[in-house]
């Protein structure tokens, strides 16, 4: 009969690990959702500006015949403007996919803690069970 409740509570050692990092993995997976969508977002505003940038500055060329002066530096300043947004857009873009946080990392963190929980139990089997491998009061079977 120990043995049974031995096993019985191990495996509800290892379930309730299992659930917390599958959680922890969920809640990563919704994170790196957003991150995607901001920087899909970011990139169209990118791409949109510096179209219009070029639109500009096709509308600028063209102008460029007509006499009067004044749509000259108009033209040349929303060219500007356009293009100014879009290349901040890009860096931005950039920016976050470089320097942004590694995805998954805090699940990652969690396996490595595990695996060396782990090893540290195969090197001296004489030590207690680490107090983070027990499970919550409410879990116990």
């Amino acid at each position: 009969m120990a043995l049974r409740q031995a096993v019985g509570g191990l495996g509800a050692t290892l379930l309730s690990i299992l659930r917390t990092r599958f959680e922890l993995f969920a809640l990563e997976a919704a994170e790196q959702k957003s991150n995607v969508l901001v920087l899909l977002g970011l990139a169209f505003g990118a791409l949109l500006f510096l179209t219009l940038s070029l639109l500009v500055f096709t509308g600028t060329v063209a102008v460029y015949f007509w006499p009067t002066e004044d749509r000259y530096l108009a033209l040349a300043v929303l060219a500007f403007l356009y293009f100014a947004i879009g290349v901040g857009l890009l860096i931005a873009v950039r920016s976050k996919l470089v320097n942004g946080p590694t995805p998954f990392s805090a699940t990652l963190a969690e396996l490595r803690r595990d695996v060396e929980l782990v090893e540290r139990l195969k090197e001296s089997p004489s030590q207690a069970v680490p107090p983070e491998w027990t499970p919550p009061p409410g879990d116990r079977p």
